[in-house]
């Protein structure tokens, strides 16, 4: 399970907080062949995202629309979260049928200045 804190972390470390990068969540699904390997399926933009404190949650939303996520936008606003805030775990709405997915792990696109979210279904 991924946290605030991870994501704000490995942010820092792999792109030095680059404000231009767009959130993207990126699809892993299970290999057919061997289930212990996960098979990269494609990504999509990042439309929206909301804190949940009833849920612990911090909740990416991946958009319809032409409206995209940026880094500069999102790391000033968890930055000022309190420490135990910083411990709400990361989640993603897909669509109805794929909502609430654990994000699993992170990633970058530098040719795109893409960051990623991973979700796996």
């Amino acid at each position: 399970m991924k946290v605030i804190i991870d994501l704000i972390e490995d942010i820092r470390e792999s792109i030095d907080n680059a404000e231009a990068y767009v959130l993207r969540a990126g699809l892993l699904k299970e290999d057919l062949d061997d289930d212990s390997k996960l098979r990269y399926a494609g990504e999509a933009s990042i439309g929206s995202y909301q804190l949940n404190e009833e849920k612990k949650e911090l909740l990416f939303k991946v958009g319809d629309s032409d409206v995209e996520v940026t880094v500069g936008e999102l790391i000033p606003s968890l930055l000022i979260l309190d420490m135990q805030v910083m411990m709400y775990s990361l989640k993603m709405d897909v669509n109805v049928q794929y909502s609430g997915l654990e994000i699993v792990g992170f990633g970058k696109n530098d040719e795109e200045k893409s960051y990623l979210l991973f979700i796996k279904v």
